[in-house]
């Protein structure tokens, strides 16, 4: 399809003709519910309840079947909203047997609830109707099946989100226990993640551990952890501020036990880490176009990963300009008569899209040359505010991304300033 908005929405619309069946589906965690209506939006036959297993869905087909042979329609399109991810099972199923599957938007559903009987009445059966009245009126998007590598992206770059919220959870954790116990071991290490301070955590937990002990017992024991260790100057620092600290000295076994924990946290979380960005960097050599990209200054494995999870191929983007409207950092307007409202971005598409294209427009601002250069230009002669030239320099980074996926030439920075800013 064509990228322009209007022309991709007349092409939806221009979808749906007399003969097909439009199906709406309510989706829930164990049972759905479909209605039909026709091209005008007409309900035809009685509403389904179907369990979300093969049996359930078996009884959907044989319902769809009856509804087409007695209102003699051919072309079937079923829409449903995308609700958590009790969707996919239907959509793939859906997909494997050759029925068009498209998704509407939650948010547009509630707008449009009212549409048939002017309430607010909220039901299963009103919801499936609603569905198939957007989808009827054009208001959806295709089902996006990518293929395996960008599945396995996608998979591995949402594992990552949740164990990188662990793992800061853990440092923060740290450091409120070294605060409460023994707050002065940040004047012998500034940074309380660095490998002496987590060395020194495993083998002293506590402040009276280290009060028993001689600077020669520490040194031999960061010794057994560490080929690069402190002195004995900060050896004996660690005992001296042990000794005068102020943290608690109450329920020093289950702090101490509190510490245990954590730390095995911070390993398990940091050995995830590791793990799931290796397998991302192995899915990445399988995409050809990746190696063209991650030749660009700014752009790491792990951040082009996230993008590709949640983009999907790049080289189906017909524009930059969609990658954009997919992420949800396209603008918006509202305006009315003679007042002129702000432009904003609509932030109506994929976070995480968002946030790793912010990413890594802001690592290339601050390494990439061109990029930096394009940034001066923007703040210094055309005088825009810096988190607006960011934004305009996100929609530089789409089109830069779609263009090496299209194209099969590798990034050359003279191109850079040649495109449209």
């Amino acid at each position: 399809m064509k990228f322009k908005a209007q022309d991709k929405q007349n092409q939806l619309i221009e979808n749906i003709t007399v003969h097909h069946l439009v199906i709406g589906v309510d989706i829930a965690q164990e049972t759905h519910v479909a209605r039909a209506v026709n091209f005008r939006g007409i309900a035809l036959g009685n509403p389904l309840e179907f369990s979300n297993d093969e049996i359930g869905f078996q009884s959907l087909n044989h319902w769809i079947r009856d509804l087409l042979a007695l209102y003699k329609l051919s072309q079937i399109i079923v829409g449903m909203e995308p609700t958590g991810h009790y969707w996919l099972s239907l959509a793939h199923w859906l997909n494997n047997r050759e029925f068009e599957a498209v998704l509407v938007n939650p948010h547009l559903v509630k707008k449009n609830k009212e549409n048939r009987d002017n309430t607010r009445s909220k039901s299963d059966k009103k919801d499936a109707l609603v569905i198939a009245d957007m989808v009827k009126n054009g208001y959806y998007s295709p089902v996006r099946f990518h293929s395996t590598e960008y599945e396995e992206l996608r998979v591995l770059m949402a594992n990552r989100e949740t164990v990188v919220k662990r793992f800061v959870s853990a440092v923060n954790q740290i450091h409120r226990w070294v605060d409460i116990v023994f707050p002065e071991l940040r004047q012998v290490f500034k940074i309380l993640t660095c490998k002496g301070a987590l060395v020194t955590l495993r083998l002293f937990p506590l402040p009276t551990d280290l009060c028993k002990l001689e600077p020669a017992d520490v040194i031999s024991g960061w010794k057994k952890a560490m080929k690069r260790h402190s002195g004995v100057r900060r050896a004996k620092l660690l005992i001296d501020l042990a000794k005068r600290t102020v943290g608690s000295k109450q329920a020093t076994h289950a702090y101490k036990l509190h510490l245990e924990h954590l730390l095995e946290e911070y390993d398990l979380a940091s050995r995830q880490l590791q793990k799931i960005e290796e397998e991302a960097k192995s899915v990445l050599e399988r995409i050809p176009y990746t190696s063209k990209i991650l030749t660009i200054t700014g752009v790491s494995a792990t951040a082009l990963a996230g993008v590709l999870g949640e983009s999907g191929d790049l080289s189906g983007y017909s524009h930059g300009n969609a990658l954009l409207r997919h992420a949800g950092l396209n603008l918006t307007e509202a305006s009315s008569g003679k007042w002129k409202g702000q432009m904003t971005l609509s932030k109506r598409g994929r976070p995480r899209l968002r946030h790793f294209l912010y990413l890594i427009t802001m690592c290339m601002v601050m390494t990439n040359s061109e990029f930096k250069a394009l940034h001066h230009h923007n703040v210094e002669v055309k005088k825009l505010k810096r988190m607006k030239s960011i934004m305009k320099l996100c929609g530089k980074l789409a089109r830069i991304l779609v263009g090496l996926a299209r194209s099969e030439e590798d990034y050359s920075p003279d191109k850079v300033f040649t495109l449209a800013a």
